[in-house]
């Protein structure tokens, strides 16, 4: 668990970060909305609800990269997802479609690093010492982020995508976040914002 230090400077430095970083993108944000919004005919900003910090729900933001397809419907998205875009399958490999995930982190609902939101089902089910995970505002990026950042190849390699994510990927990312928490240093958030950056 984090100090009350410890979160402050977290805080204050995801404040910052974003305030700077939305100063930088904010004009890429807006192209790449309508961009989604003329290609998916719908708002090119997608809202989902999503476990936040203390197993609150709150809405992410993001780039709209898929269209509804009929009888279509799971939580887990592989590469070959035929509901990607076209122009979604460029925003989701340079994680433009992440840009608004600035917003989250200005309000709050969401820091630079740290575990990954999910959709209900997953995080809120945490119980025992897993649930400190819960402690932090979820992160656009963060260890296990990093080293699942070809997931959606991965997923797309099983034959049951979703069982596989529930069984294999699911445990180990809460172990990397868990150890993430309990070894939390500024250089640290530092280094992976860095790592995601240069890819």
């Amino acid at each position: 668990m984090l100090t009350r230090s410890q979160h402050y400077q977290k805080r204050l430095f995801d404040l910052l970060l974003a305030l700077i970083g939305l100063g930088l993108t904010g004009w890429l944000i807006l192209l790449a909305w309508a961009i989604a919004s003329l290609e998916t005919r719908s708002n090119g900003l997608f809202m989902q609800r999503r476990v936040g910090q203390g197993g609150r729900l709150f809405w992410v933001f993001k780039i709209k990269t898929m269209r509804p397809i009929a009888g279509l419907e799971s939580s887990v998205t592989t590469a070959d997802d035929p509901r990607i875009t076209r122009s979604g399958v460029w925003f989701r490999r340079t994680k433009i479609d992440e840009l608004p995930q600035l917003i989250n982190v200005l309000l709050g609902s969401m820091s630079f690093v740290g575990a990954r939101p999910d959709v209900e089902g997953f995080a809120d089910k945490l119980e025992g010492e897993d649930r400190v995970i819960l402690s932090l505002p979820p992160g656009i990026t963060g260890p296990a982020s990093l080293k699942y950042k070809e997931e959606e190849r991965i997923l797309a390699e099983q034959s049951n995508p979703e069982e596989y994510n529930r069984r294999v990927i699911w445990p180990d990312k809460v172990a990397i976040n868990r150890a993430y928490i309990q070894n939390w240093s500024l250089r640290t958030d530092i280094g992976y914002i860095i790592q995601t950056i240069l890819g």
